[in-house]
């Protein structure tokens, strides 16, 4: 929460540095009547000091010119004014932007070796008449700490952007010249505005400089805000114009004999400093987010392609592979035998009172000859009694003390009469020929473990909804990948087969982790065996049907799969089988399932500074074009598993509550795991919602 906390302070001082407020046109926008402004203003001087409640107005005397340039620093424009006037050996007062002057902090000191003054512009060129006290307080104070923080010196000279002569001085302009007087600021308007900020062409600029007689003036020009080459090429020819009729061209302060700018305090000098540097580390962090977004942007879309260019390519070989087995056989298909021998089915059971008897019975009217094993791990709400009630034929129940599901499953292991394996949860069904279709992988005797398809059977309402679909395309989309690649993570726990001997070989179910499905897969992938996805072996499981629910077990599932790859971080240096596994499997969960989710935060935080601060059409635009990725994913996902595309509805919900459920889950599980809490399991509650099914895939 700190990080985050940081990251959104800094993009509000970005977002109010560059684009709450901008150097403009120094045109004088309407801010209140005029009627409050003394004569002593609107008539005198350009020179106006309003401090101890007495207000005073100067002019330069006679053929005395100010010379005045507003918005710089420019990193162009400025350099080339400086080289003008170091020509002509005149200096000049330099009212600077504080953001342009932590951007470019050597050209101000250059401003300042060079024997020119420095006067407040704002911090953002902001309009002080238009502005809440706060941010008048904000813009001219952050102004000055930036000058101080660069020049080590404080200025006392301040020209309130969008202003002009005196005669333009309204209300609210007015009453912040007062407020700044009060914090000990001389105000400077103009006597000649030379119109560079209109771009009207350099010989206008040049007639608009043109003395109209011996006054004194305060000049007005401009070295940042836009294109000032019209202002270089005219100031040239205009000091040598007030050169040859007598002028003497000088600062603010030289003119009307006042010292503008004294050396800042040790304090002042630091707080200065510190604010510099906290607005370039802001900008820094903002560059960094913005790259750190496009290849986040791009590792999505990169996921969405293979995603879906290998689920389609799993989708075309189990086609094929299918249509071999019913006797369309082709050359470059590999027919291998059905597999026909016993099943046991294994299911580990712990207060599962709930849905014990539909998921026993769903095995039992399995079409393929199965041997069914219930664990009861120490249930104290009659789990057992309730499948010896049943009578079913095959079926055994074996009861032991509490020791969890790595326990019950190996318990399992010792009593099966068969080699081949099916692992199921107590709250899943199955249909009748999911057996059979799962375990036919197995004619190959490189594969030692298979993946079923795992739907969710409670995905009514909105909560469901968004569960079916992940199921669906997070997921099993996943797993089509997983499985072309040769690099299966995870055989999840309601609904897997396995060869008994390879179990063994890896000394069976681990209790190391949470996650015994993930480590159990990893470790198997390590040993040389190929893990396979069969999309045809349908399981049906009861997912959580309340946010503290699915936060739990989602919970229980990040943590327990960090603890996975912590511990087969070592496949990442092997070769072969587990060589994939390290470099493939866990290098895609890493940057998929860990870095992503850790960066979302980021992502919705910066979303919510484009729409303030930045183009809220172009972040609307960008984020349909997220949803439309994600939606066209879905539904060839959906497609691929003969599901009704209208869930699909609820996708864009999706984005702005389940997505960030389950990133502050990462998040959570990440920072859990890297302090070193041990998580304890966390048991989801039944609901009591599955059903026997009658053979066909619900949708």
């Amino acid at each position: 929460m700190a990080v985050l906390f940081a990251l959104g302070i800094a993009l509000v001082v970005q977002g109010y540095m560059h684009h709450l407020a901008a150097v403009g046109y120094d045109s004088a926008p309407v801010n209140g009547p005029s009627g409050s402004v003394p004569k002593a203003v609107s008539q005198g001087g350009p020179v106006i000091d309003a401090r101890n409640g007495a207000v005073r107005t100067v002019t330069p005397p006679d053929r005395t010119v100010a010379l005045t340039f507003d918005d710089g620093p420019d990193p162009v424009w400025t350099p080339q004014i400086l080289d003008v006037l170091r020509k002509h050996q005149v200096h000049a007062t330099f009212f600077v932007v504080g953001s342009a002057a932590i951007e470019h902090p050597d050209l101000v000191r250059r401003i300042m070796a060079e024997g020119h003054e420095i006067g407040v512009h704002t911090l953002t060129h902001a309009d002080l008449g238009t502005a809440d006290e706060w941010r008048r307080q904000l813009e001219v104070q952050g102004a000055q700490d930036a000058i101080m923080g660069i020049t080590g010196h404080a200025a006392s000279l301040l020209r309130p952007p969008y202003s002009s002569g005196n005669g333009a001085v309204a209300g609210g302009t007015w009453s912040a010249m007062q407020a700044s007087a009060d914090e000990g600021y001389l105000t400077v308007l103009s006597s000649l505005d030379s119109g560079d900020w209109r771009l009207p062409g350099v010989g206008e600029i040049e007639r608009n400089l043109a003395p109209s007689g011996p006054q004194g003036q305060v000049v007005l020009m401009h070295d940042g805000g836009g294109d000032r080459e019209q202002t270089v090429a005219a100031l040239d020819s205009a000091l040598a114009n007030f050169a040859d009729k007598g002028f003497r061209v000088t600062t603010v302060g030289d003119a009307i004999g006042v010292d503008t700018m004294r050396p800042a305090t040790a304090t002042e000098q630091a707080s200065g400093t510190a604010l510099a540097w906290g607005i370039r580390l802001s900008g820094f962090v903002v560059t960094a987010i913005s790259w750190a977004l496009v290849a986040a942007g791009a590792v999505t879309f990169i996921r969405a392609v293979l995603v879906v260019f290998f689920a389609a390519r799993h989708s075309r070989a189990a086609r094929r592979i299918s249509a071999a087995g019913r006797g369309r056989r082709r050359v470059d298909v590999l027919v291998r035998p059905e597999v026909t021998g016993p099943v046991t089915v294994i299911v580990p059971a712990y207060n599962e009172s709930a849905g014990i008897e539909a998921a026993v019975r769903s095995i039992v009217a399995s079409t393929h000859p199965v041997e069914i094993i219930v664990v009861d791990d120490g249930s104290t709400d009659g789990t057992a009694d309730i499948v010896d009630a049943l009578g079913l034929p095959g079926v055994t129940v074996i009861r032991k003390e509490n020791g969890g599901k790595p326990s019950a499953l190996n318990a399992g292991l010792q009593a099966a009469t068969h080699n081949l394996v099916v692992m199921v949860d107590g709250d899943t069904v199955f249909e009748p020929d999911t057996v059979h279709a799962l375990i036919q992988p197995f004619a190959d005797p490189r594969v030692g473990a298979i993946s079923g398809n795992t739907k969710v059977a409670n995905r009514g309402g909105i909560l469901g909804a968004w569960q079916h679909i992940e199921y669906v395309v997070g997921f099993n989309l996943d797993r089509r990948l997983f499985d072309v690649a040769e690099c299966m993570p995870t055989v999840p726990g309601a609904i897997g087969a396995f060869r008994r001997d390879a179990l063994l070989r890896v000394g069976g179910v681990s209790d190391d982790t949470l996650a015994e499905d993930t480590d159990l897969t990893m470790s198997l992938c390590r040993d040389g065996w190929r893990v396979v996805y069969k999309d045809d072996a349908r399981a049906w499981t009861e997912a959580p049907a309340s946010l503290s629910a699915l936060w739990k077990q989602r919970y229980r599932w990040c943590y327990g799969t960090l603890q996975a790859m912590w511990k087969h971080r070592g496949a990442v240096v092997q070769g072969g089988a587990a060589g994939k596994l390290g470099r493939r499997g866990l290098g895609y969960l890493l940057v998929l399932q860990v870095l992503l989710p850790l960066f979302a935060p980021v992502v919705d935080i910066f979303a919510v500074y484009g729409l303030i601060f930045l183009d809220p059409l172009r972040i609307v635009a960008l984020w349909f074009v997220f949803l439309a990725v994600q939606f066209l994913m879905a539904a060839y996902a959906f497609r691929l598993d003969n599901e009704r595309l209208r869930p699909l509805w609820t996708l864009p919900l999706q984005q702005f509550v389940y997505r960030q459920l389950m990133y502050l889950v990462v998040i959570q599980a990440v920072v859990t795991a890297v302090a070193g809490v041990h998580l304890r399991w966390h048991r989801m509650e039944r609901y009591g919602s599955l059903r026997v099914p009658t053979g066909q895939s619900q949708e």
